[in-house]
Formats: structure tokens, sequence, C-alpha cells
């Protein structure tokens, strides 16, 4: 059985898009008075552009917070506050922000259509309703979010995503210019999620050409944006590129060692995705030697020191929910060890990956 992919069908890209915004959701506006819903990181909550999104008298603006990984409990608190701000289905969401804030517009879109919780669809193909119309704006470039099948969520067992046809964006926004003052370490630690995306894909079992096509171009341009001295706007533009890229090539194939263990270290200590699969990377040569080497070059390039002894004085039964969560990722684990990782992949073996870090 061949995979099916369906992906973002609109893009709009280039510096001043975000301009466009008004044009696009008009497009989508009912007569019946529904509500855009705006879910927008509240690290940009003072920025200039903020006041010129489209937003009219009947919309919902929502800061949201970014400062943790997205819970599910999070998606069903502003579920549900949606549901109380208006008696009428919204006609669309708006995420605005890293792939933190992404992820929370795709999930609660879902949910506005599905019944229950959101931790009842963490996994593969158990949403059986189409979300709303959903338009996603990456203010950081690396995750993917934009343009990945899944919307990663910590629930109350698991860091697992809602994986399926109906979570991508039905449009994005990819505009340089919200991207032009991120921090230089969250820049990096974001940018090398798709750098890791792509060695994960390149190196799995579930690799093909349509896969590798995408990982390739995207690793090519983190090493010329990273190894090189381009200008920072050229850069930037570059990296929203390479996040795309990236989020299609393990749309098409899947991601591996790195990912698994940053899920349990997520789910555990409550470490932020990207510097999490930085911390991981950094400790896995044995899986993705060349990867490594040249991810250690680019860390002593921008003098990025990653932090050291997270796994330090962590608790026998913290330890175990660490593996417990990493090792719950079957489909992860066998594109990167093969239909016999569980052999390969011990909860000893997983432990010793830990400690190292």
């Amino acid at each position: 059985m061949f995979k099916n992919l369906r992906v973002v069908p609109q893009l709009i890209f280039g510096r001043g898009a975000l301009a466009q915004l008004g044009d696009v959701l008009s497009a989508r506006r009912t007569d019946s008075g529904s509500p855009v819903v705006f879910l927008i990181d509240d690290v940009h909550e003072h920025k200039p552009w903020v006041p010129t999104l489209p937003a009219r008298a009947n919309d919902l603006i929502i800061f949201v917070s970014a400062e943790y990984e997205p819970k599910t409990k999070y998606v069903d608190e502003l579920t549900e506050r949606i549901r109380e701000f208006s008696n009428r289905r919204p006609d669309g969401i708006v995420g605005l922000g890293g792939g933190t804030t992404m992820d929370l517009a795709k999930a609660v879109a879902l949910m506005l259509t599905n019944p229950g919780s959101a931790a009842d669809y963490q996994g593969w193909d158990l949403i059986k309703h189409p979300g709303i119309y959903k338009v996603g704006i990456p203010t950081l470039a690396g995750t993917g979010a934009e343009v990945s099948r899944t919307t990663v969520l910590t629930g109350p067992v698991r860091k697992l995503g809602i994986n399926s046809d109906f979570t991508p964006f039905d449009q994005i926004l990819m505009d340089a210019d919200l991207i032009a003052d991120a921090p230089t370490d969250q820049r990096f630690y974001t940018a090398m999620d798709s750098y890791i995306h792509a060695s994960e894909s390149l190196r799995g079992t579930f690799i093909n050409e349509f896969a590798r096509g995408f990982a390739e171009k995207s690793q090519d341009i983190c090493r010329e944006v990273f190894l090189t001295d381009l200008p920072r706007e050229v850069a930037d533009e570059k990296l929203m590129v390479a996040s795309y890229l990236g989020g299609l090539s393990i749309a098409y194939s899947q991601v591996g060692v790195a990912h698994a263990l940053s899920y349990g270290l997520s789910f555990v200590l409550g470490t932020r995705h990207g510097i999490g699969n930085c911390i991981v990377f950094d400790q896995i040569e044995e899986f993705y030697p060349e990867d490594v080497a040249e991810f250690r070059q680019m860390l002593a390039k921008h003098s990025i020191m990653l932090p050291r002894g997270l796994c330090t004085g962590l608790t026998d039964e913290q330890m175990s929910e660490m593996v417990r969560v990493a090792l719950s990722l079957g489909p992860l684990w066998e594109n990167a060890l093969g239909p016999d990782w569980k052999q390969q992949m011990t909860p000893e073996k997983c432990r010793d990956l830990y400690l190292r870090m």
C-alpha cells in the first residue's frame, strides 16, 4: 500500500506575505457572523504588526503560551473557550507563532469538529471528521509544523501527535520578516529540527526517492546557513524553505532516534522540542555519525553551548517513565533500526543513552 500524501494546498511565500492574510480570510468568511479565531504566540503580543492583523469586531484573538510544549489539556481548554465565545462554528482559525502555536491551532481546528478530548486522538489516523479551515503562519523556521500531518501534543500518558490526513493546514503564509528578531539560540535550536528531520529521514529504513529529494535539499540549506556566512536576511528566507522541505521529507518517511528520545525528555522533564532534539542528537553519533559530526561543527561555529547533565539525579521512576515514553514510539524506531528494533533498542540500551545527557 502506497502512502497517499496530503500536503498543504495553498502557500504564499515572501517578505510581506502577512499583508495578504486579509484577502485569504475574506474568501473564507461567511455571512453568518461566524468568527475567525487567531491563536498568537504571546511573545508577539506587543509586536507592531499585531494591530495590523485583519481581525474583525466579532473575531476572537487569543494570545497562547508557548512556554511549555503543547498539551492535550490546553487544547481542550482552548476548544471550550472558543465554543463559549460564539454559538457559531468559526469560519477559520489562524495559528501565528512557532511550532507550539501552529500545533495548537491545528489541534483546536480538529477538536472543534470531533468529539471528546484531544488525548483521544493521539496516534495515527484516529480523526474521523475534517477540522475547520486553518491557516499557519510561522514565526520560527525549522519545526516543519507548517506542512506536517501531525500536531505533537503531550497527553496524560504520552507525548504523541495527532497524525492524520485532516491535520495539515489549508493555507500557509511564509514571511521571513516575522522571524527576523528570533533570539540566536532559539533560532539555532529550531533550525536544527530541520537538519535532524532530514538526517533521520535519509538514514532511515523508510527512505524513498521522494522523501530523499526533500531531505537532501533541506540539509544542504542548513549547511549553507550555519557553515557559511550568509547575511541574516538571506539566511532567514532559506531557513523557511529548509523547514518546509524537512517537514515534507518526514511526511513521506519518518523521524528516528533523536525524536523518539527527545519525546521522553519532553514528557518527563518538560524539555522544549528544538533544544531537546539538539541535546539528544549530540549523543547519538553511533546512529548518525557523519551528521552528528557536522552538527557539532555548527554548534562550534555559532558558539552554542548545549545544557549538560539533564538526566543526572533522576529517580528510577522518572528514568523508567522516560524510557517507556521513548520506546512507545514504534514507527520511529522501526524507521531508524528496522523491524527488529526491539532487539536492538532494549530498555537498558535506551536508559544508557539517556544517562549520557
